[in-house]
């Protein structure tokens, strides 16, 4: 992997892992445009840690609120949000980053399904729910869109917001809640990551200290901007201009699919 390659990885990262259009997803697809067909788990801790210092950055008052008050209300909240995706997830993990899940059909119809999602989520109503008012319901509820956002190519902030809105939520605690449900979402992602490195899956060598470094910086302060705008058009109900986007995707990937085969 080039410096070029890993900035741009980094770049992608920090915009589709909190902007509604899965990163996951973008991942995938820019390597098979830049045919990185090597070990990609050392990038992907160093790119997840680029991401989590930027969430942490932008909701630090938040996490420190948590920390002082660790057995509140809405620490049991998160943990029950966590549970379905740690459920499905680990299981189903080797499935998911199976071919299947890979290919161009599958990530054209998961884009397709963000799309949708988020057309919908536009569409809610103001809800009236506030932190003190989500139930736990809700909170399982939004854990299992999480959970179904899994897949490449859907977005798990376009599903968690979506999730928290069609119950009744109001637009700005939604988006807190998503946010700091991504934080054990990529810090959890990034310790298994982790794990799998120390236990001997990948070495640094593998790709090389520079370009990692690079991915990591470049999603995090990427990944700050992203937040900050997420949070603006979720309050303004502009979420549907991402479906735009993601279905544009979808059918060059199809395009590409069934008529070119430069990369898929």
């Amino acid at each position: 992997m080039s410096v070029f390659e890993a900035l741009i990885l980094g770049i992608v990262q920090g915009i589709a892992e909190f902007l509604p259009i899965s990163s996951s997803g973008h991942l995938v697809v820019l390597r098979e445009v830049f045919q990185l067909d090597g070990e990609m788990l050392t990038f992907d801790v160093f790119v997840h840690v680029g991401s989590l210092a930027a969430i942490l950055a932008v909701f630090w008052p938040d996490v420190w609120k948590l920390l002082k008050n660790p057995f509140c209300k809405m620490t049991g909240l998160l943990i029950l949000g966590t549970i379905p995706a740690i459920v499905i997830g680990l299981p189903l993990r080797s499935v998911i980053e199976g071919d299947l899940f890979n290919s161009a059909v599958f990530l054209a119809a998961a884009f397709t399904l963000t799309g949708i999602l988020l057309m919908f989520a536009d569409s809610f109503k103001a809800g009236r729910k506030e932190e003190r008012d989500i139930t736990v319901f809700d909170a399982l509820f939004v854990g299992v869109m999480q959970a179904l956002a899994l897949p490449p190519g859907i977005s798990r902030s376009g599903m968690t917001i979506t999730g928290a809105l069609s119950r009744g939520i109001k637009r700005e605690t939604a988006a807190n809640f998503s946010f700091m449900l991504a934080i054990i979402a990529i810090g959890g992602v990034g310790l298994v990551e982790s794990i799998e490195l120390a236990t001997g899956r990948a070495t640094i060598e593998n790709i090389g200290l520079t370009p990692m470094v690079v991915g990591a910086v470049a999603s995090a302060l990427v990944g700050y901007v992203s937040i900050k705008l997420l949070l603006k058009l979720i309050k303004a109900c502009k979420l549907r201009y991402f479906s735009y986007y993601v279905w544009a995707l979808a059918g060059l990937i199809l395009l590409d699919n069934i008529l070119v085969n430069w990369r898929f």
